[in-house]
């Protein structure tokens, strides 16, 4: 379609201005959801020490290698290890220490007999046993130490998220302290004269403003520290006077990202386009729903995104668009959602010559043929349909039309 520009001309320019931000040393418990600038290295091995993979009796393996139903060996047990000990009991021939899960192995030690493979199990652990069943090897039931990893290791890659996880292997690395980078700093406003908080009362022309709830969620769900989300009218000067306070350095709002919605297309009341004519550059994408786009970049490096004011062309194009240059911004290294290929268990129109997004649900009643279904009939405008969404069929530009049974490309989003 002529004049417009394609999704990946459009991303170009968006992700070669975000570059990442600064770097910050912050502890352990505090670094959920940040993203790695330089590597974990593990501060200790992992495991720290030999130690017991079950309850039960650190013996000699020479000990007890014939033992077996018919021909228990009797051992002596001379020493009791909870975990957590620091003992190291000698152990002689004939000899053996009742142990438990985690405990250090005693050096003369070289295989765990569990409790169920003695005549009386924890009932009958103390004084002497009697092994019933040989280990397989020498070193059975034995976690040996740095085996996970060693002292000085790269546990944790430099880009890589946070999550719950990739903490408990730092903290298990004996790591307190990690360097992330900065949460990049979004301010999100709505434009709009008809736009009223929601719950207040709607007179005839005015709708509840859901854009910046919506945008500040997704900006948050993808790292950010949202500074500000407001709403301004179309007409007056509120506009400028809130981007000159969120893009004033000494300003506590100050934002790295500002996200406007609405005042982008080519209506007689497009506010951002005519405040920012001089610092955006406004497109034509194509892509439906979000073919009007801003974008822009302030000298002290401020991003400047202008999406749609229709919930469903905002989502998206936060999605296509925002998403990625916050991730960006945070120095991840992977910065798309994961896409996945699913039947359409209906058909839909696309429309001509642009890629579509369309908000759609998984059936999931069938577990060996999941299908992709409509979350709404396709308009940009319906944003309780979006609530029901958990993914977007992306359908080239190329393609007429799904129908029911194609396989689509299916972005993940919940």
């Amino acid at each position: 379609m002529s004049g417009l520009r394609t999704v990946e001309e459009h991303l170009a320019d968006v992700l070669a201005a975000a570059e990442p931000l600064e770097a910050e040393r912050v502890p352990l418990a505090a670094a959920h959801g940040r993203t790695l600038r330089e590597p974990v290295r593990a501060a200790v091995d992992i495991p720290v020490f030999d130690n017991s993979a079950m309850d039960g009796f650190a013996v000699r393996f020479a000990d007890v290698t014939d033992a077996g139903p018919g021909a228990p060996r009797t051992l002596r047990v001379v020493a009791d290890l909870p975990a957590g000990t620091d003992a190291d009991p000698a152990l002689a021939p004939g000899e053996t220490a009742r142990i438990m899960t985690g405990s250090a192995v005693p050096t003369d030690a070289d295989a765990i007999v569990p409790f169920e493979d003695t005549a009386g199990g924890l009932a009958d652990s103390l004084g002497s046993i009697s092994v019933r069943s040989a280990p397989r090897a020498v070193g059975a039931h034995i976690r040996r130490a740095g085996e996970d990893a060693r002292a000085g290791d790269e546990v944790l890659s430099a880009g890589e998220l946070l999550g719950p996880l990739q903490l408990a292997a730092a903290a298990a690395a004996g790591v307190a302290e990690v360097v992330v980078v900065r949460r990049p700093r979004v301010a999100v406003i709505s434009t709009g004269s008809e736009l009223v908080e929601p719950g207040s009362p709607l007179r005839r022309g005015q709708i509840p403003e859901s854009n910046s709830v919506l945008l500040a969620a997704l900006a948050a769900e993808a790292g950010a520290e949202v500074v500000r989300r407001a709403s301004v009218p179309d007409e007056g000067d509120a506009l400028d006077a809130l981007l000159a306070e969120v893009t004033d350095p000494g300003s506590p709002d100050r934002a790295d990202v500002v996200v406007f919605s609405g005042g982008v297309s080519a209506g007689a009341y497009e506010v951002v386009k005519t405040t920012l004519a001089e610092t955006m550059v406004f497109s034509k994408v194509a892509m439906q729903p979000g073919k009007p786009q801003g974008f822009g970049r302030l000298e002290a490096g401020t991003l400047l995104f202008g999406l749609p004011g229709n919930p469903v062309s905002a989502a998206v194009s936060f999605e296509v668009f925002v998403r990625p240059a916050l991730l960006r911004l945070q120095g991840r290294r992977a910065i798309g959602r994961p896409v996945t290929a699913l039947p359409a268990g209906a058909g839909w129109r696309t429309p001509p010559a642009r890629r579509q997004y369309l908000p759609v649900t998984i059936d999931r009643s069938d577990p060996a043929a999941w299908r992709a279904l409509p979350a709404t009939s396709g308009g940009s405008h319906l944003a309780g349909g979006l609530g029901r969404a958990e993914a977007y069929a992306v359908v080239p530009a190329e393609v007429d039309a799904v129908a029911a049974g194609d396989v689509v490309d299916v972005m993940l989003i919940s």
